[in-house]
């Protein structure tokens, strides 16, 4: 037999497609050529697999050999290729004897000793082939991460391990993993934060819907520390959802399993570029909005973002996902993310202060605040002011709620969500907004006119009076809930 045929995969995003692993051995002067649209990584496999096989104990047949990886239009890229590449060498040469591998995908990096080495994007290729009913053989490292998926996983160290196998030499048993379980968040407590009790009010009411929220105050009050605490107030991943954040941090780097049930927090630094935000590159990968999908994404000293980069967030606050446009391809990334911001009112961070402000009251404090759109602005629907801690509260003994206490104040609402419109108030469309605002229809619109709120405003606050009406147990939108969602759609002080 001169000819095998092996399967692998390549991540598409978070999706992964099959690919046929095609291996010829032709007789003329000795070659090695790989064809299908493959990176510089994807071709040097072609030295990795003559060293893997020689210091495995096989022979490097002296011939033609042409590898194809189709489809061939399919862009492929990194080192998963190398284990089918040399298995499909030792079929073809007839030195593993006649073996039907239908029943198997493989996917792993060699070492030149033979070692298979871990590769990233695992998860989206075992989510793929669980439906197909194959058995996937990977290196070791990523075993765990593939059997999450529920797919049949054989782990090896070894290219002649799976030689071995395939030809019944010395079988590998499946490998087994358990199920992550949910932990106890380890962060810190809201009861670490003196006084700021509105501020925890209305972090509380973001936590119980899913709200974005923009933080404003001079350096020092609290604002940080009150982002930080937001991942304890709110319930852990379901399954399904874990293993969709699993997947995306899979085509970067591997989540800690420890954490497999907690929502992500990122916080990027305000230097960071529209690329590494939105994500991007030649062969596209997740940004900071997609690795916060079902999580938290921090933004601090929001205003010192670049303005360009702070306009990409417009979209994906609206749609919940972020499409990347190349030029031979168009993915999509979930980006279904929680956004929380913080700022000073001004440069100096200390508007209205008059002995420690700069003293350029307007000027400085309307240029700062400028660099936030107002469209972007429009998209956050609470706006909270964290005034400074009175000292007497900062080094008072009175200590407020746990986090325990109002998590347990969210897991209601949350729970009155799903058992009526089985998503988050955040999403809620127009169509379902329309009975809440009919009672109130006349107020409203007087409402808009004085404070000059857009369409998009109202439906935002909409949404954050359903929250309230659910922290409290109401099943009707009162007036008093309505209220108190508007007054957190305030300006920033000028």
């Amino acid at each position: 037999m001169t000819h095998a045929l092996l399967y692998s995969r390549a991540p598409i995003g978070i999706e992964a497609r099959t690919v046929r692993v095609e291996t010829h051995l032709a007789p003329g002067l000795p070659a090695f050529t790989i064809v299908g649209l493959g990176d510089t990584a994807v071709r040097e496999s072609r030295d990795r697999v003559r060293s893997a096989l020689v210091n495995s104990g096989f022979d490097f047949p002296q011939r033609r050999i042409t590898v194809s990886l189709a489809p061939a239009d399919l862009p492929k890229d990194g080192g998963r290729f190398d284990l089918p590449i040399a298995l499909g060498i030792l079929l073809a040469s007839g030195q593993l004897g006649r073996i039907d591998t239908e029943q198997y995908e493989f996917i792993g990096e060699l070492a030149l000793n033979g070692t298979l080495s871990p590769v990233p994007a695992m998860l989206p290729c075992a989510l793929a082939c669980q439906p197909t009913g194959r058995t996937l053989i990977v290196p070791r490292d990523n075993a765990d991460e593939a059997a999450l998926a529920g797919a049949g996983t054989i782990a090896a160290d070894q290219l002649a391990q799976v030689a071995a196998h395939l030809a019944g030499q010395t079988p590998l048993p499946l490998h087994e993993c358990n199920a992550p379980q949910a932990g106890q968040y380890q962060g810190g407590c809201l009861s670490e934060i003196r006084g700021q009790a509105h501020a925890k009010r209305v972090l509380e009411i973001a936590a119980a819907g899913g709200h974005s929220l923009l933080l404003s105050g001079p350096p020092g009050a609290g604002k940080s520390m009150l982002a930080s605490r937001l991942p304890g107030l709110v319930p852990p991943l379901h399954p399904t959802q874990a293993l969709e954040v699993a997947a995306i941090y899979s085509l970067r780097q591997a989540r800690d399993h420890t954490l497999f049930h907690q929502r992500p927090y990122r916080a990027p630094h305000h230097t960071a570029s529209a690329t590494a935000l939105v994500g991007g590159g030649s062969y596209p990968r997740p940004g900071e909005i997609s690795l916060a999908h079902h999580g938290i994404l921090f933004l601090d000293e929001l205003p010192e973002f670049d303005r360009r980069v702070l306009e990409v967030l417009r979209e994906p606050l609206e749609t919940g996902e972020v499409s990347i446009a190349r030029a031979a391809q168009q993915l999509t990334f979930p980006a279904r993310f929680q956004l929380i911001a913080a700022m000073n009112p001004c440069p100096c961070g200390y508007l209205g202060d008059p002995e420690k402000s700069c003293g350029y009251r307007c000027e400085k404090a309307k240029r700062y605040q400028s660099k936030l759109s107002g469209p972007l602005l429009d998209r956050i629907d609470l706006h909270m002011d964290v005034p400074a801690v009175d000292a007497n509260e900062l080094l008072g003994d009175k200590q407020g709620e746990t986090s325990h206490t109002v998590r347990q104040r969210v897991k209601d609402a949350w729970r009155r969500q799903w058992l009526r419109q089985k998503q988050l108030n955040r999403e809620l469309s127009t169509d379902q907004l329309e009975p809440l605002l009919r009672p109130h229809r006349d107020w409203l619109a007087s409402v808009m006119n004085r404070l000059g709120l857009s369409a998009r405003a109202l439906h935002r606050s909409t949404r954050v009076a359903r929250t309230i009406a659910d922290l409290h147990g109401s099943e009707e939108v009162e007036r008093d809930h309505l209220r108190e969602a508007l007054s957190y759609r305030q300006t920033m002080n000028e």
